[in-house]
């Protein structure tokens, strides 16, 4: 006969069962969009953020899931399952409110100042949001366990911020910067809260 879980025990399982429905699916799609694209011969491309046009807005809510190829969704699927984790850990509501202001604030700013004609896609700018949030949420919120985790977060993953600044040819540092802020804000809001 086995012994009945404990409440603790329980919640793990739980968490654990969430991240891996929302992160392993929201990857599972990015790569399923990313066979598409190579059926279509770049077709998809073209619905990433196109800066300053009408049809470009819908980028902002689709660029997160197109990869430019293969290398591109491979250099995203790590920090976003990591990062995506740890949000996750704070719960669904907050990991929910986190993606959507670091979506909305990496496509706005990829659209806002992006350079005319390009095409910008790709889930790093969800990454920044969440980096944001995971290295800011100790600061605004006070307490030692966030603050134990920005610690942490920002010592391992901290380098990553100098992505949010121009230089890197091909690099979309706009959305970089749009998620990144996207993140910070949502780290201030759920403080205040």
């Amino acid at each position: 006969m086995a012994a009945p879980q404990s409440s603790l025990t329980r919640r793990a399982t739980s968490a654990v069962t969430t991240q891996v429905k929302v992160l392993g699916g929201s990857l599972g799609v990015m790569w399923a969009t990313l066979g598409a694209n190579a059926l279509a011969s770049g077709a998809l491309l073209s619905y990433g953020v196109v800066p300053r046009t009408r049809d470009g807005l819908w980028g902002i809510l689709s660029a997160p899931f197109i990869h430019a190829n293969v290398q591109h969704l491979a250099a995203n699927s790590v920090p976003f399952l990591i990062l995506g984790a740890l949000v996750l850990l704070r719960g669904a509501r907050r990991f929910l409110l986190v993606t959507i202001l670091a979506t909305l604030g990496s496509g706005i700013a990829a659209w806002a100042f992006g350079a005319p004609g390009s095409v910008h896609v790709g889930a790093s700018g969800v990454i920044f949001g969440y980096l944001g949030f995971l290295m800011l949420a100790g600061w605004f919120a006070r307490s030692w366990g966030s603050i134990a985790l920005s610690v942490l977060v920002t010592v391992a993953w901290g380098g990553l911020v100098f992505g949010v600044m121009p230089g890197t040819p091909g690099v979309s540092w706009q959305s970089h910067l749009g998620g990144f802020l996207g993140g910070v804000l949502a780290a201030r809001w759920f403080a205040r809260a």
